[in-house]
């Protein structure tokens, strides 16, 4: 049977490590706005001297991320960087765009919001017929818009026709004001039953943890903790990386028994160094 050691405050482990890479949405915040006290708590990790990496499945570049949380009342200069799947989906993209010789693609965007600054600056046209799509690019859900079966009749064609998919939010649940709804992973899933091949980009895959240690400067990776609320995402990532992490139960497993996170472990083959009721100093 796993078993893990359940934390107060991170001041128990802060001595630890050198850097953490800290989940948004389950740790920092909600859908309705922060958690108490974790702005508080990002403040006393840079006291305490530690580098500090937001690493956000958010479909949006980080500029954007950064703006949004100290609109929230987080403390500017809190954090090292607001790293996001959207940021590093688009560095991939305007590294491949350079060797294209200025050839436009069309792009079928999947955002929240009419929000565009995930094609931004990009050599890229957007359209919205995935018949004609040459990339689709999935940076966010409205699941509690549209039924999957609207994003079904919108991707059907470009999976069809063979576009490949970017998923830059690979969360399969989302927290918004009115509670949990289906989010942009569930439709990469989606497109991926369709015949679409996807590529993912975000926690827990590999290419957000190079982005993120290459800031840091390669350190020892058993030095950084990641925190987060999502076993699959945050916890796997982590393993995956070699990191070591904490899994607090505010966010999806808020109302999870400790023998479902236990079966969540043994699912993903990931357990986490600590438990933290809340992000808390």
């Amino acid at each position: 049977m796993i078993s893990v050691k359940t934390i107060a405050g991170l001041a128990e482990i802060a001595d630890r490590y050198d850097a953490f890479l800290i989940d948004q949405f389950g740790v920092l915040r909600d859908g309705r706005g922060p958690y108490p006290g974790a702005a508080e708590t990002l403040v006393r990790l840079k006291q305490a001297g530690k580098r500090v990496i937001i690493l956000s499945n958010s479909g949006k570049r980080s500029a954007e991320n950064d703006r949004r949380l100290a609109d929230l009342g987080f403390v500017a200069g809190s954090w090292d960087w607001f790293l996001t799947s959207g940021e590093v989906a688009w560095q991939i993209l305007k590294r491949e765009g350079d060797g294209t010789n200025g050839s436009s693609r069309k792009c079928l965007l999947i955002s929240r919001d009419g929000d565009l600054s995930p094609i931004k600056g990009l050599d890229l046209e957007r359209t919205e017929d995935g018949a004609d799509a040459d990339i689709v690019l999935l940076s966010a859900s409205e699941g509690d818009v549209h039924p999957l079966s609207y994003y079904e009749a919108l991707l059907a064609p470009a999976a069809r026709r063979g576009a490949p998919c970017l998923c830059t939010n690979p969360d399969k649940v989302m927290l918004t004001k009115a509670g949990t709804a289906f989010g942009a992973g569930r439709i990469a899933e989606l497109y991926e039953e369709l015949g679409g091949s996807v590529r993912w980009i975000g926690k827990p895959f590999a290419d957000i943890y190079a982005f993120a240690l290459d800031f840091l400067g390669n350190p020892d990776p058993t030095r950084v903790c990641a925190i987060g609320d999502s076993v699959e995402h945050d916890i796997a990532g982590a393993a995956n990386a070699g990191l070591r992490s904490v899994l607090v139960t505010t966010g999806i497993l808020e109302h999870a028994s400790d023998e479902e996170r236990r079966k969540l472990f043994a699912e993903y083959g990931a357990a986490p160094d600590f438990i933290l009721p809340k992000f808390l100093w």
